[in-house]
């Protein structure tokens, strides 16, 4: 019988969790690297380790390892925060591979789509200028350019906003009233955390197939849409009437982001807009905003 392929989850919090229930499913040998364990499922070896300290963790897998999936959160939202998680981090793992000569075939590294700066609702794909003027964007890239020169064929996927179970910050607020501009559109771009997961476990699945990866794929859904028109449904759906007395908020940046790289590729998202992810959320009997 032919050895499982062997993932190394590390950052194993809700979306690296999502992915490695789906690669074990598949026959899969998945360890999850992160700082509480207790909160991983059955399905994923637990290998108890902090990204920000020194000193490969005891639990570190021996053996070959077939791929690494980079998938950390910064709990910190300041420069030093995201510094500390995404490239020293990523930094560390990379060392403790060296450490026990193991060289996975493909390092997918989770990034944001916050790495573009553009604010005029333009629409952009993997090839459009990555020039975010805030830290979190261009730490990131930072940390993309670590991985993609870390010896280690590397893969990006830069993610939209997550949203879902647990995710339901925008559901809160419209709740609360929440105002946002119309004119010009701001526009935003999402994912729903099953897609996120779904996405990352197609692009592993396809490149242990032998099927040739690009360097960077976005994770974003079918429409990016103007968040007015988001928030207009959501009240709806909700049936919230009022407005808050504050005046109109205006979030920075606003572009429209394709999927239509990962799509050729063969994948699709379970929730292809807002209105289906939302929707399964609302009608979800547990939950409550």
């Amino acid at each position: 019988m032919a050895s499982s392929t062997r993932v190394l989850i590390a950052g194993c919090g809700d979306v690296g969790s999502r992915l490695g229930v789906r690669l074990a499913e598949g026959g899969w040998e998945v360890h999850g690297l992160r700082r509480s364990v207790a909160c991983l499922p059955a399905a994923i070896r637990p290998v108890a380790a902090d990204l920000q300290a020194d000193g490969c963790p005891p639990g570190w897998p021996t053996g070959e390892l077939d791929y690494l999936v980079y998938c950390a959160a910064a709990n910190q939202r300041d420069e030093a925060g995201y510094r500390a998680i995404y490239v020293e981090g990523l930094r560390r793992v990379l060392d403790w591979l060296a450490q026990h000569g193991q060289r996975p075939k493909r390092l997918l590294f989770v990034s944001s789509s916050g790495v573009y700066g553009q604010q005029q609702g333009e629409w952009v794909d993997e090839d459009s200028p990555a020039q975010a003027a805030g830290f979190s964007g261009q730490v990131m890239r930072e940390a993309e350019q670590l991985a993609l020169h870390s010896g280690i064929a590397a893969t990006r996927v830069r993610l939209a906003g997550l949203y879902g179970p647990g995710r339901q910050w925008l559901l809160s607020q419209v709740r609360q009233g929440y105002r946002v501009a119309s004119e010009p559109p701001l526009y935003a771009n999402r994912i729903h955390v099953e897609d996120a997961a779904g996405l990352l476990a197609f692009l592993l699945q396809a490149d242990a197939r032998g099927v040739a990866l690009a360097d960077c794929y976005l994770g974003v859904d079918d429409e990016p849409a103007p968040l007015h028109e988001v928030v207009a449904w959501l009240r709806e759906q909700l049936g919230v009437s009022h407005w808050a007395p504050e005046a109109t908020v205006r979030r920075a940046g606003s572009k429209r982001c394709s999927n239509a790289r990962a799509r050729a590729l063969g994948w699709a998202p379970s929730y292809p807009s807002y209105r289906e992810g939302y929707g399964a959320i609302l009608a979800d009997a547990s939950f409550s905003a």
